[in-house]
């Protein structure tokens, strides 16, 4: 064997192994889940989901905890502005709900957007007590695959 041919091997066999362990650590990755985002006027907030979001049921009793998670984005809405609400494809393939502490506040849509008045928000005839209102994004018509969360902060 040449030098030559035993620098190649080398070569070779270093190349294999950084492959290797670049793809076994890209395997121990998880897919991030799909997004949703809020927008009021030039402000935006996203998030990946709170719970599930991996296309799979959730539990009630999963969901019920999901619901009370303290470490969700928050937002300043004024109630004249126009909250957007946008999810990813896969979100809305599956159709997706806004809840409003907890309780429906639209109907089940397959859209990747809509839109609600900022008024709604801090409105006791929809159920708002205070200056703030949790808001959820609820994955899936039937069960629910996932649960992305915000806080709505009065801002007037």
């Amino acid at each position: 064997m040449t030098m030559q041919s035993v620098v190649r091997r080398r070569r070779a066999l270093a190349a294999a192994g950084a492959v290797s362990a670049g793809l076994l650590v890209l395997s121990a990755c998880d897919k991030p889940t799909p997004l949703a985002t809020i927008t009021v006027g030039t402000s935006s907030v996203h998030s990946e989901a709170t719970c599930g979001g991996e296309g799979e049921a959730l539990k009630t009793e999963d969901l019920t905890k999901c619901l009370k998670d303290k470490g969700i984005e928050s937002i300043k809405v004024d109630p004249d502005e126009t909250v957007r609400f946008g999810v990813d494809p896969e979100i809305a393939d599956e159709g997706w709900t806004i809840l409003m502490n907890g309780q429906p506040l639209t109907d089940s849509s397959t859209k990747t957007y809509r839109t609600v008045p900022g008024s709604v928000f801090f409105n006791a005839q929809y159920g708002a007590s205070g200056d703030s209102t949790l808001v959820s994004i609820k994955g899936g018509e039937k069960d629910v695959t996932g649960l992305w969360s915000f806080k709505l902060k009065k801002d007037a």
